[in-house]
Order: C-alpha cells, then sequence, then structure tokens
C-alpha cells in the first residue's frame, strides 16, 4: 500500500488560519470515510494509506520546477557553473539572488513581477488539471493548492488574490472557475484576501489552441477588464494573479493589462503547470481540447 506523499512547507508556512474544531471532525471521521471511499491515487487508482496524495509512480512523473531559472517566468536555464569557476554552490546562490533572466524576458519585459509555477507541464501534471478542470474532481484543487503555496515567494504586507476569470457562459457551463477553487485555497493558506470577482470577462472568445501568441493576443484583446466595482480596491494594490496552467501566457497579460489600467502597482503570477517550449506540443494537444469543451453551444454563447 501507498502512502500519499506529503507536499513539504505547504502546511508550515506562517499566516495559515487551521480551524482546529474542523481538523478534529475530519480526524475523527477518516477510518469511516476510508472504510467507505478507500484512499486511491487520482491518477492511477493505486491504494493509498490516506486521502489526498499521489502514489509514489505518479508523484515521481511530476516535473518539479528546480536548479537554475529566470528570475521572472521561472523558465528552465542552462546549468552556469562553468561561468562562476566552475563552483556549483556560487551558480546557484547566484541563481537564488534572482541574477538569471532569459532571452525571452530581455527581448520583451514581462508586465508581471514573477511566476511561481508548481509544476512543468507533462503527462501527469496534465491528468491533474484535466481531472480538474474537465473531470470535475474539484478535491484536486486541495492537493493543487499544496503543491503552489511553496513555490510562492514571500509576499510582505497586503496581496489580493485574484483568479483569472470565465465568461459566464463557460461558467454556466463547468460550473466552476477552477482558478477561483485554486486562488480561494491559495487565499486561505497565505492568510491574503481574496477578490474572486476583481476581474470580469465580458467577451467570450473562439478556440485559440491551434493560434499563435499573437493571434491569441489579438481575439483576447478587450475580453478582459477590472470590476468597476471594486475600482478602490485595485488601485495601488498589490495582485496575485491565479491561473491553472500558463501557456503562452496570452490570457494571462490580457489579465494583467487589465489589472494595469485599474492602476495595480504590481502583480505576480502563480500556476499550478508551467508550459514550456519543450512542452508545447503537448500543451496545444490541451489547449485544443480545453477550448473544444469550453466554448459551449453556439446557440448559448455566440463566439464575438
Amino acid at each position: 500500500m501507498n502512502s500519499p506523499l506529503p507536499v513539504p512547507g505547504a502546511l508550515a508556512k506562517p499566516g495559515i488560519r487551521a480551524d482546529c474544531a474542523a481538523m478534529r471532525w475530519n480526524k475523527a471521521f477518516a477510518p469511516l470515510v476510508d472504510l467507505v471511499f478507500p484512499p486511491r491515487c487520482p491518477l492511477c487508482g493505486a491504494v493509498l494509506g490516506q486521502h489526498g496524495g499521489l502514489c509514489l509512480a505518479c508523484w515521481q512523473g511530476l516535473a518539479i520546477p528546480g536548479g537554475p531559472g529566470c528570475a521572472l517566468c521561472q523558465r528552465p536555464l542552462p546549468d552556469r557553473t562553468a561561468e562562476q569557476g566552475g563552483d556549483a554552490a556560487l551558480a546557484l546562490a547566484d541563481a537564488a539572488l534572482g541574477n538569471w533572466i532569459c532571452a525571452p524576458c530581455m527581448a520583451e519585459p514581462p508586465r508581471h513581477a514573477g511566476v511561481a509555477a508548481a509544476t512543468l507541464y507533462n503527462d501527469i501534471s496534465r491528468q491533474i488539471v484535466l481531472g480538474f478542470k474537465h473531470g470535475r474532481r474539484i478535491a484536486l484543487a486541495d492537493l493543487m493548492v499544496r503543491l503552489m503555496v511553496p513555490r510562492l515567494p514571500r509576499l510582505d504586507g497586503e496581496w489580493l488574490v485574484v483568479p483569472v476569470p470565465l465568461h459566464r457562459w463557460r461558467l454556466w457551463r463547468r460550473g466552476f472557475n477552477q482558478s477561483a477553487l485554486l486562488a480561494r485555497g491559495i487565499a486561505r493558506a497565505i492568510g491574503q484576501p481574496l477578490l474572486v470577482d476583481g476581474l470580469l470577462r465580458p467577451r467570450a472568445t473562439p478556440p485559440l489552441g491551434h493560434l499563435g501568441r499573437k493571434r491569441r493576443a489579438a481575439l483576447l484583446q478587450g475580453t478582459i477588464r477590472a470590476n468597476p466595482a471594486l475600482a478602490s480596491r485595485l488601485r495601488g494594490a498589490r495582485v496575485l494573479l491565479v491561473d491553472d496552467v500558463l501557456t503562452s501566457g496570452a490570457t494571462t497579460d490580457a489579465c494583467l493589462i487589465a489589472l494595469r489600467k485599474a492602476g495595480v502597482k504590481t502583480a505576480r503570477i502563480a500556476c499550478f503547470a508551467r508550459v514550456i517550449d519543450d512542452t508545447h506540443a503537448i500543451a496545444t494537444h490541451h489547449d485544443h481540447a480545453d477550448a473544444e469543451r469550453e466554448t459551449g453551444p453556439k446557440t448559448l454563447a455566440p463566439e464575438a
């Protein structure tokens, strides 16, 4: 029997508010729940010791960002130990200080102040995302949040946690906004306020999966805006923008533009999975399937 692997650091981060009474009830009823619903890995079905984790094989299949990476977008970078005279410790220290910027970010500086991704997009993270978003297994949100929280940088002062919005017909079709569920869990874990409707998506978009970054950006132009009812709350604020998958960055970029127009001081992005170049082919397949599911009946949600 496999035991679910814990996510280190997720429950030890300062500012976490634990409901002790609820925890005691959960612990008391856990054996009964396990009897009725035996704990299994949500991906492969392997038997687990308790609910809420992955089996060893699936855990090992996750690609956790590590080693040198871009300080802005978290894109993995080549080992630069040779540039530090062969001193690996010095090279890692240099990376930890945020001194490394990738070529794409230097060529086109991003609108955000940094990306925190729990995983790199691969087959395992894809299964989690699809099960969560399209399989409606919303219980996976807790696992995803516990992987996302330790990747966040230190956030001093107040940060508004804002999810990437869905168009109302997509929300109606799916029944929930996956980014909002993640944002709620993160806000609770780090003790920051949640602004679930900080951004609005009044206009739907056609399928974007087969399109390049520029075309996606063109179609997304004007589709996302800040909630005018919360203008005073957003003005001068610092925002943690939450999404499930960061692919080309076109959607989050549209969100950042809207936040900047609303007067937001700075914004960071938190996502569960980050697509990089060598996994783009997989991501494109995912996006295409995603777009087809999200578009919905054309009689109900005509695309602009």
